[in-house]
Formats: C-alpha cells, sequence, structure tokens
C-alpha cells in the first residue's frame, strides 16, 4: 500500500506540473484531471472512502462539463490548437514558491494536536453531520437544482453549434442563422444550393448570394 500511495504521489505531481507544460487547453484540462484523480485514489488507499469517492466524482464531472465548454466556445477547434498556457512566468514563480514554503512550513511547524477517544463506528455518517449538521436536505435538494441547471445549461447552448452554423469543413461564408431571409427561415436547403455553398472555388455562383 505505501509504494502504491507513493507512486499515485509522484503521478500527481506530475500531472500537476504537465498543466503547465502541455500547450492546449483541452490536454491542461485532462491533466489536471489525471492529477486529481491520483489524489481522490490516494484517498481510497488510506481508508477516507467517502472523500475519495467524492473528489473523483467532482472532479470528473468538472473536467468534463469544461470540455463541453471549450469544444462548444474556443475559436481553435476543441481548444486542442498549441496556444501560450502561461504568463508572467517570473511573477508566477515566485508566488507559487512562496506559497509552497508557507504551507510547508505550517504543516512542519504547527503543533498539531493528539486524538482522542476512538474513531467512530461510521466515519462518513459522523463527517456529513460535523459538516451539513441540520442543512442536509437543503444541501441534498441545491445539488439537485444545480445538477439540472447544467444539463439544461448544456442542452440549450448545443442546439446549434458551430457546425450547423458553417457546414462540416467550416468553410460556409455565411453562418446558417434563423431570422428574417435566412435559410433557416426558408426551409431545407435545396442541394444545389448546398452543393454551390460548400465549394467556394465553384464556377457556377451561389444562389443563396442573391437574397442576400
Amino acid at each position: 500500500m505505501a509504494a502504491a500511495f507513493w507512486i499515485l504521489a509522484v503521478g500527481s505531481v506530475a500531472a500537476g506540473v504537465a498543466v503547465f507544460v502541455v500547450d492546449s487547453m483541452a490536454r491542461a484540462t485532462f491533466a489536471l484531471l489525471a492529477s486529481l484523480l491520483a489524489v481522490g485514489v490516494a484517498f481510497l488507499l488510506i481508508d477516507l472512502e467517502y472523500l475519495g469517492v467524492l473528489i473523483i466524482l467532482m472532479m470528473v464531472m468538472e473536467m468534463l462539463i469544461m470540455a463541453v465548454f471549450m469544444i462548444m466556445y474556443m475559436m481553435n477547434p476543441a481548444g486542442l490548437m498549441p496556444m501560450k498556457m502561461v504568463h508572467n512566468n517570473r511573477g508566477a514563480l515566485i508566488i507559487s514558491g512562496s506559497v509552497f514554503v508557507l504551507l510547508a512550513a505550517g504543516i512542519l511547524l504547527t503543533s498539531w494536536p493528539r486524538r482522542r477517544g476512538e474513531p467512530p463506528a461510521d466515519p462518513t455518517h459522523e463527517l456529513g453531520l460535523a459538516i451539513m449538521g441540520q442543512k442536509m436536505l437543503v444541501m441534498m435538494v441545491i445539488g439537485v437544482a444545480i445538477l439540472a441547471t447544467m444539463i439544461s445549461t448544456v442542452v440549450l447552448t448545443t442546439h446549434r453549434g458551430r457546425y450547423d452554423r458553417y457546414g462540416e469543413d467550416l468553410k460556409r461564408r455565411r453562418p446558417l442563422d434563423p431570422g428574417p431571409g435566412s435559410e433557416v427561415a426558408k426551409g431545407p436547403v435545396p442541394p444545389a444550393a448546398e452543393h454551390h455553398a460548400g465549394h467556394g472555388s465553384c464556377g457556377s455562383p451561389d444562389p443563396r448570394e442573391d437574397s442576400r
């Protein structure tokens, strides 16, 4: 178990470093997901099942939602195009190094209290009561409401994506947007018109250009 714990610890740190080394938002997202999954499994190894499962479930959902929004809204496809992922390197190194030294000093120099008594029979139940108290039902309702909001947001925003508006090859010169005089408002586009729209070098004029 000790060997597995240290492997997960090193893997988590390595994946965390990869977040700042890779050259795209999508790769950074999944590197962060790998780092946090390793942390969650490490929690499971030290018998903190509730916190381990909570970390894994939360991070998987959070990173997947982030990836979905990147695919929908980023200018480059799915955030995979190379881009500079770090800014103000010197300032970032100074701040992160100082925070690390401070946290490490706090861990080593703090006089931690010794455990008194015996651990409860059901640590998960006692932890939930300690954190939530009498507000457990409220938090459960809020959790379901947040989940419903996220699902509704994804459904509404993905109704028409950029591939619907600009074609499968993203080469359509004008987006296919619903509105007065647009192709969507007029109904399905005839096959001949779609042929001309997808071939900018085609010698024949686009019959839809006259309506614009």
